[in-house]
């Protein structure tokens, strides 16, 4: 009997990766996956809540399911089901919820309905208080490059986040096995591996080893050869750190800070763990042992309290950071958090013109940047097809389109970088 099923997917990196586990568990049993916008039999949903908008989203996504295949079993996991499952599971189409503690069983449950041997409906959401690391393992992936989930959890406590309540404490996966997966994804071959996680800069908490010795270990990896780490704490890159990283010589030259904010006043009422001068100072040494390094990084903008000198603070931090990127979120009240009862909540429309207003810093930060690169003979990670060009990365995740009359899908090659266009650079392809 030919059963089908589709995943939908908010949210971070962590949750793509458990997205894809999921998936390969379901084709693996012989299921067939199909586009989320057709009919199936089952749709499995992998919440966000870190937002109110993910949240609302997530509610839409599950009816638009609903709408498609009234008679469709909808498997709802993730953050959102772990912080309010009764609700989502009073939703139309909902069969089964389950939280963050054993995501998998999203799989078995579809499977079992797939089988028919699962009556009725049911809500799984336990306490991670106690959690370990769930094991799960993916062979491949939908792009280019791979993700690789290392951790999961975060005990930072920050006031606006709802994260440590949906994720549970720090737990890491064993080094052994992140190799090991990590072997079996360049022998399928993906030359470049992202390391995810909720916190990646608190691997091995929990463990004797620490992320430095697991990024020695992947730097031995025949065939590997793009290490690029996920979303990191700036209190973590200190200069001592940046020594250790200094030798990883597969290491991409890309750090992407969860900065949050420019301007200590609203950093200490976050309860950020550290102030601008210690980012700037860990920046600094990190552009001195990598002299290519780009740098993204997240913003909350209209924090409680945060008034026009501070936003004015961040504004100007962010721009002499010279990013290459900034994802940009206005402050969304989470119900539970010390931040959703300070006093100073801003109205929706302030919040709205500064993301607007640190978008144009960070569009003029870019071009900068990209202004900088002119010149520049690097490899190329090429990733997919777009307007008769060939579109791919550089190592410190630069954007790269090239004119190519081949498919270039998955090779690393040398583009001389020549142009900007359309807020892209444009390259040619040399011998070097």
């Amino acid at each position: 009997m030919d059963i089908t099923f589709a995943i939908y997917t908010l949210g971070c990196k962590v949750n793509q990766y458990e997205s894809q586990a999921l998936a390969e568990e379901l084709l693996r049993a012989g299921l067939r996956q199909v586009s989320f916008e057709e009919s199936a039999d089952i749709y499995l949903i992998n919440t966000c809540s870190v937002t109110a908008e993910g949240e609302r989203k997530v509610r839409q996504i599950i009816r638009r399911a609903h709408k498609t295949a009234p008679n469709a079993a909808i498997i709802v996991t993730g953050c959102y089901a772990q912080v309010d499952g009764d609700r989502l599971a009073s939703l139309p189409g909902v069969r089964f919820v389950c939280g963050n503690l054993r995501k998998m069983r999203a799989a078995e449950v579809a499977l079992s309905i797939a089988d028919g041997s699962f009556d009725g409906s049911a809500v799984e959401v336990a306490s991670l208080a106690n959690a370990g690391f769930e094991k799960m393992t993916i062979r491949r992936s939908e792009r280019t490059r791979a993700y690789l989930k290392i951790e999961d959890g975060c005990e930072s406590r920050c006031a606006y986040c709802i994260i440590p309540r949906a994720r549970g404490p720090i737990r890491s996966k064993p080094l052994a096995e992140v190799v090991e997966e990590a072997r079996m994804l360049v022998e399928a071959g993906y030359a470049e591996i992202v390391l995810t996680g909720i916190e990646i800069s608190a691997y091995g908490k929990d463990l004797t080893e620490k992320l430095p010795d697991l990024l020695r270990a992947l730097d031995d990896l025949p065939g590997l050869e793009r290490i690029r780490l996920g979303s990191l704490d700036p209190s973590l890159v200190t200069p001592a750190y940046t020594e250790l990283l200094r030798g990883i010589r597969h290491l991409a030259p890309h750090f992407h800070l969860s900065l949050q904010s420019g301007c200590d006043r609203t950093l200490n009422a976050m309860r950020r763990r550290y102030n601008i001068a210690m980012v700037r100072r860990n920046v600094d040494a990190i552009r001195a042992a990598f002299p290519d390094a780009c740098f993204t990084a997240d913003v909350i903008v209209g924090f409680p309290g945060e008034c026009e000198e501070d936003f004015a603070s961040t504004a100007a931090f962010v721009n002499s950071l010279d990013l290459l990127d900034c994802h940009i979120f206005p402050y969304s009240i989470r119900p539970g958090t010390e931040a959703a009862e300070m006093s100073g909540q801003l109205p929706g429309d302030v919040k709205e013109a500064r993301v607007h207003a640190l978008e144009k810093v960070v569009t003029d930060s870019r071009r900068r940047v990209l202004e900088a690169q002119i010149g520049k003979t690097l490899p190329v990670l090429f990733e997919e097809e777009r307007g008769g060009y060939q579109i791919g990365h550089t190592a410190s995740f630069l954007e790269v389109s090239v004119p190519a009359d081949e498919p270039l899908h998955g090779r690393i090659l040398w583009v001389e970088l020549a142009a900007i266009e359309d807020d892209r650079l444009i390259g040619r392809l040399t011998d070097c």
